[in-house]
């Protein structure tokens, strides 16, 4: 009986893993390309989704707003941060070895480099509602699917807010046509912006 249920285990197990092998190859050549980008093209793409986002009305009504820093030539959203400064509030990640929690942007001058090397606000953590989350990915695809950087910090993070607007900004090749491999921890976008589509 004993041998039977590892052998169930085993085969449950399975899917799960074979999927995270498949991420872990797509994610090292879609990070590579990325890494390549020009200055001057992550500028320039970056505007583009901008100004998709700020066309829709789930940015144009929330107050408050999560975002990221980008690392590694991502996909910058940092101009919404000083042209909606005052209007409203932004949020951006602090990690834990475990965990991701939010704090307020309150400028430059209070961003500190955390515990991966990305630069984190030093303020207070922020506990309440969130209206829209802007999420960094490596891979999309047509069904919203994402595969993220690979710490699970963002999945269990978005698993909390099982209500609030989720929204994947990523380059044109980061958009793949087929099904990426996932499974049931990765959370899904409700939609998706690349510099020349929105996808949801």
């Amino acid at each position: 009986m004993l041998f039977d249920a590892q052998i169930h285990d085993i085969k449950m197990w399975l899917p799960w893993l074979r999927a995270r092998r498949e991420q872990s190859a797509l994610r090292a050549i879609v990070e590579q390309r990325r890494r390549m980008l020009s200055p001057e093209q992550v500028a320039a793409d970056s505007a583009l989704i901008i100004a998709q986002i700020e066309q829709m009305s789930a940015f144009r009504e929330a107050k408050v707003v999560m975002l990221y820093y980008p690392v590694h030539n991502e996909v910058d959203l940092r101009p919404l941060l000083t042209k909606y400064e005052g209007q409203k509030t932004f949020l951006l990640p602090v990690t834990h070895r475990r965990s991701m929690e939010v704090r307020p942007y309150d400028g430059e001058d209070m961003m500190r480099k955390g515990r991966l090397g990305v630069p984190e606000p030093q303020t207070p953590t922020y506990d309440g509602p969130i209206d829209l989350i802007l999420v960094p990915g490596v891979v999309f695809d047509q069904h919203c699917h994402r595969i993220g950087r690979g710490g699970g910090y963002y999945d269990k993070f978005l698993r909390k807010h099982p209500y609030t607007k989720k929204i994947g900004v990523c380059y044109t090749f980061q958009l793949k046509k087929h099904n990426v491999p996932h499974t049931w921890r990765d959370h899904k976008m409700d939609r998706i912006v690349t510099p020349q589509t929105t996808i949801g």
